[in-house]
Protein backbone atom coordinates (compact mmCIF):
# COMPACT_ATOMS: atom_id res chain seq x y z
CA UNK A 1 0.00 0.00 0.00
CA UNK A 2 1.35 3.47 -0.88
CA UNK A 3 1.46 6.00 1.90
CA UNK A 4 -0.51 9.22 1.72
CA UNK A 5 1.38 12.49 2.34
CA UNK A 6 -0.63 13.11 5.51
CA UNK A 7 -0.69 9.52 6.79
CA UNK A 8 -0.03 9.01 10.52
CA UNK A 9 3.56 8.76 11.73
CA UNK A 10 4.68 6.02 14.11
CA UNK A 11 7.80 5.84 16.26
CA UNK A 12 8.50 2.30 17.50
CA UNK A 13 11.38 1.11 19.68
CA UNK A 14 12.79 -2.40 19.51
CA UNK A 15 11.74 -3.16 15.93
CA UNK A 16 14.35 -5.76 15.04
CA UNK A 17 12.31 -8.80 16.13
CA UNK A 18 9.13 -9.98 17.85
CA UNK A 19 6.09 -7.81 18.39
CA UNK A 20 8.01 -4.67 17.47
CA UNK A 21 8.92 -6.06 14.07
CA UNK A 22 5.41 -7.39 13.46
CA UNK A 23 3.87 -4.03 14.35
CA UNK A 24 6.35 -2.17 12.15
CA UNK A 25 5.45 -4.34 9.17
CA UNK A 26 1.72 -3.94 9.82
CA UNK A 27 1.95 -0.16 10.10
CA UNK A 28 3.79 0.06 6.79
CA UNK A 29 1.37 -2.34 5.10
CA UNK A 30 -1.50 -0.05 6.11
CA UNK A 31 0.15 2.92 4.41
CA UNK A 32 1.25 4.71 7.56
CA UNK A 33 4.70 6.21 7.96
CA UNK A 34 7.24 4.85 10.40
CA UNK A 35 10.45 5.70 12.19
CA UNK A 36 11.71 2.24 13.15
CA UNK A 37 14.42 1.97 15.78
CA UNK A 38 16.65 -0.79 17.11
CA UNK A 39 20.04 -1.13 18.72
CA UNK A 40 21.16 -2.83 15.47
CA UNK A 41 19.62 -0.74 12.69
CA UNK A 42 21.05 -3.07 10.02
CA UNK A 43 18.33 -5.54 11.07
CA UNK A 44 15.79 -3.05 9.69
CA UNK A 45 17.46 -2.34 6.37
CA UNK A 46 14.97 -4.50 4.49
CA UNK A 47 12.04 -2.47 5.85
CA UNK A 48 13.55 0.79 4.64
CA UNK A 49 14.43 -0.74 1.27
CA UNK A 50 10.91 -2.08 0.75
CA UNK A 51 9.24 1.19 1.86
CA UNK A 52 11.66 4.02 1.00
CA UNK A 53 9.02 6.75 1.12
CA UNK A 54 7.36 5.54 4.31
CA UNK A 55 10.12 4.22 6.52
CA UNK A 56 13.11 5.76 8.25
CA UNK A 57 15.49 3.68 10.35
CA UNK A 58 17.40 4.97 13.36
CA UNK A 59 19.80 3.35 15.82
CA UNK A 60 18.51 3.54 19.38
CA UNK A 61 19.54 2.12 22.72
CA UNK A 62 16.91 3.36 25.16
CA UNK A 63 19.45 3.09 27.99
CA UNK A 64 21.39 5.97 26.37
CA UNK A 65 19.64 9.19 27.41
CA UNK A 66 21.45 11.40 24.91
CA UNK A 67 20.70 9.03 22.06
CA UNK A 68 17.01 8.88 23.02
CA UNK A 69 16.69 12.67 22.91
CA UNK A 70 18.52 12.95 19.59
CA UNK A 71 16.63 10.06 17.98
CA UNK A 72 13.18 11.30 18.98
CA UNK A 73 14.06 14.77 17.67
CA UNK A 74 15.31 13.30 14.39
CA UNK A 75 12.18 11.16 14.10
CA UNK A 76 9.93 14.18 14.49
CA UNK A 77 11.93 16.05 11.86
CA UNK A 78 11.79 13.13 9.40
CA UNK A 79 8.07 13.48 8.70
CA UNK A 80 7.21 16.71 10.51
CA UNK A 81 5.29 15.14 13.38
CA UNK A 82 4.72 12.04 15.52
CA UNK A 83 1.31 10.47 16.04
CA UNK A 84 2.00 7.13 17.76
CA UNK A 85 4.96 6.60 20.09
CA UNK A 86 5.36 2.90 20.90
CA UNK A 87 7.60 1.73 23.73
CA UNK A 88 8.33 -1.87 22.81
CA UNK A 89 12.07 -2.22 23.56
CA UNK A 90 12.76 -4.36 26.59
CA UNK A 91 13.93 -7.73 27.82
CA UNK A 92 13.23 -10.27 30.54
CA UNK A 93 15.23 -11.32 33.58
CA UNK A 94 14.48 -14.78 35.00
CA UNK A 95 15.55 -15.82 38.48
CA UNK A 96 14.53 -15.51 42.10
CA UNK A 97 14.98 -12.05 43.58
CA UNK A 98 17.89 -13.31 45.70
CA UNK A 99 19.58 -14.87 42.67
CA UNK A 100 19.73 -11.65 40.61
CA UNK A 101 22.73 -9.42 41.22
CA UNK A 102 22.65 -5.63 41.59
CA UNK A 103 23.94 -4.97 38.09
CA UNK A 104 21.30 -7.20 36.49
CA UNK A 105 18.51 -5.54 38.47
CA UNK A 106 19.71 -2.05 37.61
CA UNK A 107 20.11 -2.86 33.91
CA UNK A 108 16.65 -4.40 33.63
CA UNK A 109 15.02 -1.32 35.17
CA UNK A 110 17.26 0.92 33.08
CA UNK A 111 15.90 -0.55 29.84
CA UNK A 112 12.34 -1.59 30.68
CA UNK A 113 11.35 1.36 32.88
CA UNK A 114 13.74 4.28 32.61
CA UNK A 115 14.33 3.77 28.89
CA UNK A 116 10.60 3.89 28.20
CA UNK A 117 10.18 6.97 30.39
CA UNK A 118 13.00 8.68 28.49
CA UNK A 119 11.23 8.08 25.19
CA UNK A 120 7.95 9.41 26.58
CA UNK A 121 9.57 12.49 28.11
CA UNK A 122 11.49 13.22 24.90
CA UNK A 123 8.30 13.01 22.82
CA UNK A 124 6.01 14.90 25.20
CA UNK A 125 6.99 18.47 24.19
CA UNK A 126 6.20 17.73 20.54
CA UNK A 127 2.93 15.93 21.23
CA UNK A 128 1.83 18.65 23.65
CA UNK A 129 2.49 21.29 21.02
CA UNK A 130 0.51 19.26 18.45
CA UNK A 131 -2.34 18.71 20.95
CA UNK A 132 -2.60 15.19 19.56
CA UNK A 133 -0.67 11.95 19.83
CA UNK A 134 -0.81 8.53 21.40
CA UNK A 135 1.64 6.73 23.68
CA UNK A 136 1.52 2.93 23.40
CA UNK A 137 3.37 0.85 25.99
CA UNK A 138 4.03 -2.86 25.59
CA UNK A 139 3.72 -4.33 29.08
CA UNK A 140 3.44 -7.99 30.10
CA UNK A 141 1.05 -10.57 31.53
CA UNK A 142 3.35 -10.54 34.58
CA UNK A 143 1.60 -7.31 35.58
CA UNK A 144 -1.78 -9.03 35.69
CA UNK A 145 -0.29 -11.43 38.24
CA UNK A 146 3.42 -12.05 38.61
CA UNK A 147 5.34 -15.32 38.66
CA UNK A 148 8.10 -16.77 40.82
CA UNK A 149 11.25 -15.89 38.91
CA UNK A 150 9.96 -12.69 37.33
CA UNK A 151 10.26 -10.45 40.39
CA UNK A 152 12.51 -7.91 38.65
CA UNK A 153 11.10 -8.11 35.13
CA UNK A 154 7.53 -7.95 36.42
CA UNK A 155 8.37 -5.09 38.77
CA UNK A 156 9.84 -3.03 35.92
CA UNK A 157 6.63 -3.47 33.94
CA UNK A 158 4.41 -2.81 36.99
CA UNK A 159 6.28 0.46 37.55
CA UNK A 160 5.86 1.42 33.90
CA UNK A 161 2.12 0.76 34.07
CA UNK A 162 1.87 2.87 37.23
CA UNK A 163 3.60 5.75 35.50
CA UNK A 164 1.37 5.27 32.45
CA UNK A 165 -1.80 5.50 34.54
CA UNK A 166 -0.69 8.87 35.89
CA UNK A 167 0.51 9.99 32.46
CA UNK A 168 -2.90 9.24 30.96
CA UNK A 169 -4.58 11.51 33.51
CA UNK A 170 -1.98 14.25 33.03
CA UNK A 171 -2.18 14.43 29.23
CA UNK A 172 -5.86 13.70 28.62
CA UNK A 173 -6.83 17.41 28.79
CA UNK A 174 -4.09 18.11 26.23
CA UNK A 175 -5.62 15.82 23.62
CA UNK A 176 -3.12 13.00 24.13
CA UNK A 177 -3.89 9.32 24.67
CA UNK A 178 -2.22 6.38 26.39
CA UNK A 179 -2.69 2.64 25.83
CA UNK A 180 -1.02 -0.20 27.72
CA UNK A 181 -0.77 -3.55 25.92
CA UNK A 182 -0.57 -6.70 28.07
CA UNK A 183 0.47 -9.62 25.86
CA UNK A 184 0.46 -13.22 26.97
CA UNK A 185 3.00 -15.68 25.51
CA UNK A 186 3.55 -14.96 21.82
CA UNK A 187 5.65 -16.94 19.37
CA UNK A 188 8.62 -14.60 19.24
CA UNK A 189 12.25 -15.09 20.21
CA UNK A 190 11.73 -13.41 23.60
CA UNK A 191 12.66 -16.56 25.56
CA UNK A 192 15.59 -17.55 23.37
CA UNK A 193 17.01 -14.09 22.70
CA UNK A 194 15.57 -11.56 25.15
CA UNK A 195 15.49 -13.43 28.44
CA UNK A 196 18.53 -13.01 30.67
CA UNK A 197 19.21 -15.62 33.37
CA UNK A 198 20.04 -14.60 36.93
CA UNK A 199 23.75 -14.69 37.69
CA UNK A 200 23.32 -16.79 40.82
CA UNK A 201 21.75 -20.14 41.58
CA UNK A 202 20.31 -21.21 44.92
CA UNK A 203 18.84 -24.70 45.15
CA UNK A 204 16.19 -23.51 47.61
CA UNK A 205 14.41 -21.81 44.68
CA UNK A 206 14.46 -24.76 42.28
CA UNK A 207 10.84 -25.62 43.08
CA UNK A 208 9.59 -22.06 42.43
CA UNK A 209 11.57 -19.76 40.14
CA UNK A 210 13.63 -22.68 38.86
CA UNK A 211 10.50 -24.56 37.87
CA UNK A 212 9.15 -21.51 36.05
CA UNK A 213 12.45 -21.03 34.21
CA UNK A 214 12.41 -24.64 33.06
CA UNK A 215 8.82 -24.26 31.90
CA UNK A 216 9.65 -21.17 29.86
CA UNK A 217 12.52 -22.95 28.15
CA UNK A 218 10.14 -25.66 26.93
CA UNK A 219 7.79 -23.05 25.46
CA UNK A 220 10.09 -21.65 22.78
CA UNK A 221 8.34 -22.05 19.44
CA UNK A 222 5.19 -23.35 21.10
CA UNK A 223 3.67 -20.13 22.43
CA UNK A 224 -0.01 -19.82 21.45
CA UNK A 225 0.10 -16.16 20.44
CA UNK A 226 0.56 -15.09 16.81
CA UNK A 227 2.66 -11.88 16.57
CA UNK A 228 1.03 -10.88 13.27
CA UNK A 229 -2.45 -11.07 14.81
CA UNK A 230 -1.16 -9.18 17.84
CA UNK A 231 0.15 -6.39 15.61
CA UNK A 232 -3.20 -6.17 13.82
CA UNK A 233 -5.05 -6.02 17.14
CA UNK A 234 -2.80 -3.26 18.50
CA UNK A 235 -3.18 -1.24 15.30
CA UNK A 236 -6.97 -1.61 15.34
CA UNK A 237 -7.23 -0.69 19.02
CA UNK A 238 -5.06 2.42 19.02
CA UNK A 239 -6.39 3.83 15.75
CA UNK A 240 -10.01 3.52 16.93
CA UNK A 241 -12.04 6.61 17.74
CA UNK A 242 -12.13 5.57 21.41
CA UNK A 243 -8.98 3.52 22.05
CA UNK A 244 -8.77 1.42 25.21
CA UNK A 245 -6.45 2.27 28.07
CA UNK A 246 -5.56 -1.42 28.45
CA UNK A 247 -5.49 -4.07 25.75
CA UNK A 248 -5.03 -7.69 26.86
CA UNK A 249 -3.72 -9.96 24.09
CA UNK A 250 -4.29 -13.69 23.82
CA UNK A 251 -6.47 -16.24 25.61
CA UNK A 252 -3.79 -16.98 28.20
CA UNK A 253 -3.62 -13.35 29.36
CA UNK A 254 -7.42 -12.95 29.15
CA UNK A 255 -7.96 -15.99 31.35
CA UNK A 256 -5.34 -14.73 33.78
CA UNK A 257 -7.05 -11.34 34.03
CA UNK A 258 -10.48 -12.89 34.57
CA UNK A 259 -9.11 -15.02 37.43
CA UNK A 260 -7.40 -12.01 39.00
CA UNK A 261 -10.47 -9.78 39.19
CA UNK A 262 -12.72 -12.02 41.38
CA UNK A 263 -9.71 -13.07 43.47
CA UNK A 264 -8.98 -9.42 44.24
CA UNK A 265 -12.64 -8.80 45.10
CA UNK A 266 -12.69 -11.80 47.47
CA UNK A 267 -9.55 -10.57 49.23
CA UNK A 268 -11.02 -7.10 49.58
CA UNK A 269 -14.20 -8.54 51.08
CA UNK A 270 -12.23 -10.74 53.48
CA UNK A 271 -10.16 -7.87 54.84
CA UNK A 272 -12.73 -5.10 54.43
CA UNK A 273 -13.78 -4.83 58.07
CA UNK A 274 -10.18 -4.68 59.23
CA UNK A 275 -9.16 -2.13 56.63
CA UNK A 276 -12.20 0.13 56.96
CA UNK A 277 -11.70 0.42 60.72
CA UNK A 278 -8.49 2.38 60.21
CA UNK A 279 -10.23 5.72 59.39
CA UNK A 280 -10.90 8.31 62.07
CA UNK A 281 -14.39 7.83 63.54
CA UNK A 282 -17.08 9.97 61.91
CA UNK A 283 -20.32 11.34 63.24
CA UNK A 284 -21.18 12.93 66.58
Amino acid sequence: MTEAPDSPVWFITGCSTGLGRALAEHVLARGHRLVATARRPDALADLAAAHPAQCRVRALDVADAAQVAATVSAAAAAFGRLDFVVNNAGYGLIGALEECDEAQIARNFEVNLFGALRVIRAALPLLRAQRRGHFVTISAAAVIANYAGFSIYGASKWALEGASEALAAEVRPLGLKVTIVQPGPFRTDFIARSLERASGHLADYDATSGKFRSYLETMTGRQPGDPLRAAAAIFTAVTAANPPFRLVLGKYAHDKARRKLPAAARELDATGELGLATDFPTGP
